[in-house]
């Protein structure tokens, strides 16, 4: 699906969806719990769904007692020997060290981006750990079979934090104890809503600034209630556009929360844009930008949204953490450097994990999506201030994080 964006203003406020980060964190954890669990504040984006495919397969009962209410009885006993885990890497990394518990074979699949994307440091773990997995190549499919012993590991961390998070939910449910050693951990934000999401449900995970953990095995997870906060990862996005192009105030969110997007307030100070941070609410509006620094190493995916601010300011601003984004749903660096060039802004990626965004005018024009959520929906936050009409390929991809990003972006355009 084509989508023209025409250049403009906005202002207004809006309400962000929930976290799929902790959404999918509460949802393996409701899983895990015995007995029944409450999630609040539950939005079905794509990877949200793709999590709850999860869950049913490998034993939950869900049943939804309000717009945004589920009731899950928890339960590991899968119904089927194959997950389908769509196209949502945080779910594969997050389902395949939990389906490692049983002792069945499963054979966890994904869709679409996700079968180019990594996943030999999760097999190696688990075999590492006692159970058995194959995987293809290094990629997805992989199947696996239990039990999860636990042990001593020491695994890198460079890749994603995802490997670790999906190994700490499961692992509390092993039978020995487990020391992890994370090399060159990345996303520490990531790994700390982890643990206190596992904390929320009983569990005990304890850690030495979130690179050495330990892990007592034999833990019983107990049911919760949980409402999902905001998601920062859209909320940075509307910022952007709010410090570009006009006003916007983002509701239901606070500048305390421990996911990693909240960075983007550093960068929206450094780069001279109004900013009034609330107890729940963070409203960006438009002034004369500058170029700023900015390493988004443990939060790579504000790339889109710092891309956004820095093509809007006068200078050349510096992003470092490029070699984060080599395995999203596309090789995000080199899909900012090529579409943001096609509007006529000039992005640099060097050997130093360094990108430098020449600020400067935006061009109209025709720009692809790479099918990528946050590329689409950083061009369509850039073209909002190019000369023209820009018409971005493959706009539908917003519905894997934020289904009504569009919607929302036509109704705070200023009439």
């Amino acid at each position: 699906m084509d989508i023209t964006i025409p250049p403009g203003r906005v202002a207004g406020a809006l309400t962000p969806p929930c976290s799929k980060s902790y959404a999918q964190r509460a949802l393996a954890a409701s899983l895990l719990a015995d007995g029944e669990s409450t999630l609040h504040n539950i939005e079905f984006c794509d990877d949200t769904r793709s999590a709850l495919h999860c869950i049913r397969t490998l034993g939950a009962e869900v049943r939804q007692t309000g717009a945004d209410t589920l009731s899950i009885r928890g339960g590991l006993a899968p119904r089927a020997n194959r997950l389908q885990v769509g196209e949502s890497g945080l779910a594969a990394r997050l389902f395949t060290p939990i389906a490692a518990l049983g002792r069945e074979p499963m054979l966890i699949e994904g869709t679409g981006s996700l079968l180019r994307r990594p996943m030999h440091p999760m097999t190696e773990a688990l075999r590492q750990l006692g159970a058995y997995a194959r995987d293809n190549e290094g990629r997805l499919p992989v199947e696996v079979r239990g039990p999860l012993e636990g042990g001593e590991l020491e695994i890198d961390g460079s890749l994603s934090s995802q490997f670790v998070t999906g190994l700490l939910l499961a692992l509390p449910l092993a039978h020995r104890d487990t020391t992890l050693h994370v090399r060159h951990a990345v996303s520490k934000p990531y790994l700390a809503m982890t643990v206190s999401t596992a904390a929320r449900f009983g569990v005990e995970i304890s850690h030495n600034d979130l690179e050495e953990f330990f892990i007592e095995g034999g833990q019983r997870y107990r049911p919760a209630e949980f409402a999902i906060e905001g998601d920062w990862s859209a909320a940075a996005m509307m910022l952007a556009i709010g410090a570009t192009a006009g006003e916007v105030r983002v509701e239901t969110i606070s500048s305390l929360s421990q996911q990693a997007d909240t960075a983007v307030l550093t960068a929206l100070v450094r780069s001279g844009a109004g900013l009034i941070d609330e107890t729940k609410a963070v409203t960006a509006a438009q002034r004369p930008l500058r170029a700023f620094e900015f390493d988004a190493t443990h939060c790579p995916d504000l790339f889109p949204a710092l891309a956004v601010l820095a093509s809007a300011a006068e200078g050349v601003s510096v992003i470092r953490g490029t070699s984060r984004l080599e395995h999203k749903e596309c090789h995000r660096a080199e899909a900012l450097r090529e579409e943001y060039g096609r509007l006529g802004i000039e992005i640099d990626i060097d050997t130093e994990d360094i990108m430098r965004i020449h600020g400067g005018a935006l061009h109209g024009g025709r720009v692809s999506s790479h099918g990528d959520h946050r590329i689409a929906m950083s061009l369509a936050a850039a073209a909002l201030r190019a000369d023209g009409p820009v018409t971005i390929e493959g706009a539908e991809c917003v519905s894997k994080s934020y289904p009504l990003f569009f919607e929302e972006l036509k109704r705070l355009r200023v009439r």
